[in-house]
């Protein structure tokens, strides 16, 4: 290009008219490069070639298309193939087929590829009976096989390894397996021989062992003595397959001499297919053939391993756990300690030859041997727990605690991301001995790469129960004492996540965060990790993070063991989501609301969220009115006559004053939909019914847990106080030793209480500390053995069938199944006495009056939406 013109140049420092006008000028010099462009364009005449007449019909069209048309033309009616058959599979055999077949023979590699894809897919389609395809479409494969290109050899090849899986034995000796004697002579080309290799590979398992010893293994012997070693190393790879067609006498006696022999090939390739195939067939062979044959041949390969290629060690290093395994017990002390430091020694390769030198002053040689360095210790992570067994767990502070510790502070990602995928195993293995590992969890929980810590959150509430009950730490008060740095840890990491653009991952980790109340203190989550939901589900721009961020708020409500702070909460929400100012935070809110539904009980719900959520029905903004008609038939759900008629009078009035009043046409149709969805809804009653037994029992359990919560923590004040004189340590050990019993209710606890006032069933102190063991017992053990339920609550309706409540007590099951959206049931006559406080929280009237005012509660987003909540009234 010339030099820029000086207005050009002035204009780098001038966004005047004047510069403007010298780029203009620069700008249409480069108009010339459309001018290739259009003269790539089809002519008239090309235009009349490609064109078809459109009254023919889909045969006769493609039949024209193979005789006249151009390749792109005959590619597409190829390709269009298995329609063709499945349309009309008789005129296509007849017609279309030796059109195909006159075409193949002089057709490119793009119609060769689509020709062996389109005759696989007739083959899965099922469009013809498996002779008739043999007949007309086998013949076709085996004479391309051997393509000049090796890309649609391999296709047509893959294309008859199918084929053969369906043939009966006849065609397969005389169309595949008589031929292939000569293609696997010296005399055939390389690539003949190779088909040769794998197709054979294949047959082992159509024919007996008889059949198999007679026709097949000369063949594959003489193959395994080709010139080629790429014949001998394909070869190689099949004897596997073919150990598994012939038993194990066969294979002792024939394939593991050869295996053998092949294993001091002068091939690299061939002695690494070798070496890959013994440790697959491992399982076939006793222990005097593992001790005096295959021993050796291995101790030999990895002591000549570090002299190889790099590859020998990748794949050694691969497939160290399963030679490990498989040797396991034949071992002298020395050897088992000879390949201990072997694989210590993979662990830290070319990490000794970490120098900082930048990347681009280091030759390209020495970058390629630190990548293969890289899948080495990435092989070695991905083999640790095999090695855990190896070594045995009780030896792993001494054996593996070190290598364990470079694997995890490994330079490369890669490596880090493997064995923080093992982690949750290597936590299994280690057991009691978890606690090893504590500081290796923070690192990874620190670690500066996303990939690694979504790696390690996959298994988060599996490993952090382990690390919390592991030894004979496993009670409540010594879980946060064992994890000293966890809270920070997770902080930091939900933090780096939400600071990145991988909100996949920021999901994920909200999502296990739910498990965070079996493994710390109700004031850490509320002080940690409550607020911070709060924060997301306000501020986040990503949907499902918010939700992810509800449904995990809602879980650590459920678990919050201080009454003062679930108020706050409760009022939280109500204010700043339901009646916030934006449209979206009550969008929000709605979403909560349906996970207050599913985990809460359903006087929780009635109690504290069912008039803020009806009274959305009068939102200024259409959308949140419309998510409110889908969340409806929920909400009625929760409802239970005649305990509740005045919330059902209330919800009928507001859904007759959204039938009337509604102006939005997209609204009033999901309105009038739901208003016959509610119609159809059958309203549970106070008194146990068959049809909703299981339902309501889970729900009074609900309910119990509720109110156990609040019993505790009053209890808990009492002990406190208790004149001013702490609990004894005898009495406290008592209780943290009942706290480990089976979580299920006391016997005297009744199953339902009616006419009550009170959900309280005794005020004797010894009932109340009865519940409150079972209580702690349910906060550290029931949420676990069930947390997994949580994220299948609503598709959980089939567990039904597993839940056997008892007579005198409710069983574990139904107290811990705490998500089945089908589950529920309330003790009518009262609200749980858990949630009820002296201290009232703003509160809106709950009478069967006007108590919905519409142009209050259709006041525009601008101006924020008060409501008050008052405690519910029970209606007798």
């Amino acid at each position: 290009m010339h030099p820029p013109s000086p207005a050009a140049a002035a204009a780098v420092m001038d966004f005047s008219q004047n510069s403007l006008f010298g780029y203009m000028e620069d700008l249409q010099e480069l108009t010339i490069i459309e001018r290739p462009v259009r003269r790539s364009l089809k002519t008239p005449e090309e235009i009349e070639r490609l064109t078809v007449d459109e009254d023919l019909s889909d045969i006769e069209r493609a039949v024209y298309l193979l005789s006249a048309g151009q390749d792109i033309q005959g590619t597409s009616v190829i390709a269009n193939l298995p329609f063709l058959m499945r349309q009309n599979p008789a005129e296509t055999l007849r017609r279309v087929l030796p059109k195909v077949r006159e075409a193949l023979h002089v057709a490119g590699v793009e119609m060769q590829l689509t020709a062996a894809v389109s005759f696989l897919t007739i083959l899965q389609d099922e469009s013809v009976s498996v002779h008739t395809y043999a007949h007309s479409f086998l013949q076709v494969i085996l004479l391309h096989l051997e393509h000049r290109d090796a890309g649609v050899s391999n296709a047509w090849l893959e294309t008859l390894l199918s084929v053969i899986e369906v043939l009966p034995k006849d065609t397969l000796r005389h169309e595949i397996l008589n031929p292939l004697v000569s293609k696997a002579q010296l005399s055939q080309t390389v690539q003949s021989r190779l088909v040769s290799c794998k197709i054979l590979g294949k047959l082992t398992n159509k024919f007996d062992a008889l059949a198999i010893k007679r026709e097949i293994l000369p063949l594959v012997k003489s193959l395994c003595q080709d010139v080629e070693y790429e014949v001998r190393s394909c070869m190689c790879r099949q004897l596997e397959n073919i150990a598994q067609g012939i038993g194990t006498e066969l294979t002792k006696s024939v394939v593991l001499p050869e295996l053998i022999e092949l294993s001091r090939d002068e091939g690299s390739s061939v002695r690494l297919a070798a070496f890959e195939t013994l440790v697959n067939l491992l399982d076939i062979f006793d222990t005097d053939d593992r001790s005096q044959t295959i021993l050796p041949v291995v101790k030999s390969f990895c002591e000549k391993s570090f002299k190889a290629d790099e590859s020998i060690l990748i794949s050694l290093s691969f497939h160290l756990g399963k030679l490990c395994h498989g040797l396991y017990g034949i071992f002298t002390p020395d050897q088992h300690l000879r390949f201990l430091e072997f694989y210590k020694k993979l662990c830290t390769l070319g990490l000794q030859q970490e120098n900082g030198h930048n990347e681009n002053q280091i030759p390209p040689q020495i970058l390629e041997q630190e990548k293969k360095y890289i899948s080495v210790r990435k092989n070695c992570a991905y083999n640790f727990p095999a090695m855990i067994v190896f070594v045995d767990p009780k030896n792993f502070h001494m054996e593996l605690y070190s290598t364990f510790f470079c694997l995890c502070h490994d330079p490369e990602v890669p490596v880090r991301y493997t064995i923080a995928i093992c982690f949750y195993e290597v936590s299994k293995l280690l057991n009691s001995g978890v606690y090893l590992i504590h500081k290796e969890l923070i690192t990874l929980l620190q670690d500066e790469s996303l990939e690694v810590l979504d790696a390690l959150i996959d298994h988060l509430p599996e490993i952090l129960e382990l690390m919390s009950t592991g030894g004979e730490s496993s009670v409540q008060e010594n879980k946060l004492s064992s994890l000293p740095d966890l809270v920070p840890a997770l902080t930091a990491a939900e933090q780096r996540a939400a600071a990145s653009l991988k909100w996949r991952t920021h999901e994920k980790l909200l999502q296990k965060y739910a498990c965070l109340p079996q493994v710390i203190s109700s004031d850490q989550i509320y002080y940690r990790f409550l607020q911070r939901m709060f924060t997301i589900m306000m501020t986040n721009n990503v949907l499902p993070v918010q939700k992810a961020a509800s449904r995990t708020l809602c879980i650590f409500l459920r678990y919050n063991r201080k009454q003062e702070q679930r108020h706050e909460v409760i009022q939280k929400l109500i204010e700043q989501l339901g009646q916030g100012k934006s449209y979206w935070n009550r969008l929000r809110f709605l979403d909560t609301c349906e996970f207050i539904i599913e985990i809460f009980s359903k006087s929780f719900f009635c109690k504290y969220f069912f008039l803020p959520a009806i009274e959305l029905t009068h939102d200024p903004v259409a959308n949140v009115r419309m998510k409110l008609c889908y969340l409806l038939p929920k909400v009625k759900s929760t409802l239970k006559i005649p305990a509740d008629k005045h919330l059902l009078q209330q919800l009928e009035m507001c859904v007759r004053k959204l039938l009337c009043q509604e102006k939005d046409k997209d609204v009033l149709a999901i309105v009038k939909r739901t208003v016959l969805e509610l119609d159809r809804m059958e309203m549970s009653m106070d008194a146990f019914q068959k049809k909703f037994y299981e339902k309501d029992l889970l729900d009074q359990e609900k309910e119990r847990e509720e109110l156990l919560l609040l019993e505790m923590e009053q209890l808990e004040k009492e002990k406190q106080q208790n004149d001013g004189r702490p609990m004894s340590d005898k009495t406290f050990e008592k209780k943290r030793r009942d706290s480990k019993t089976p979580t299920s209710l006391p016997k005297n606890i009744p199953i339902s209480v009616p006419g009550s006032s009170s959900a309280t069933p005794s005020t004797s102190k010894e009932i109340k500390k009865s519940k409150l063991i079972r209580s702690q017992s349910f906060n550290n053990q029931a949420f676990h053995a069930k947390y997994g339920n949580l994220d299948k609550c609503t598709t959980s309706k089939s567990s039904t069938a597993a839940y056997t409540p008892s007579v005198s007590g409710l069983s574990k099951t139904s107290m811990i199944s705490l998500t089945d959206d089908s589950f529920r049931m309330r003790n009518t006559n009262s609200a749980p006495s858990s949630f009820s406080s002296n201290t009232s929280l703003p509160s809106t009237s709950r009478g069967t009056g006007n108590s919905v005012d519409p142009k209050s509660s259709g006041s525009k987003d601008t101006q924020p939406r008060k409501a008050t909540l008052k405690s519910r009234k029970s209606n007798p």
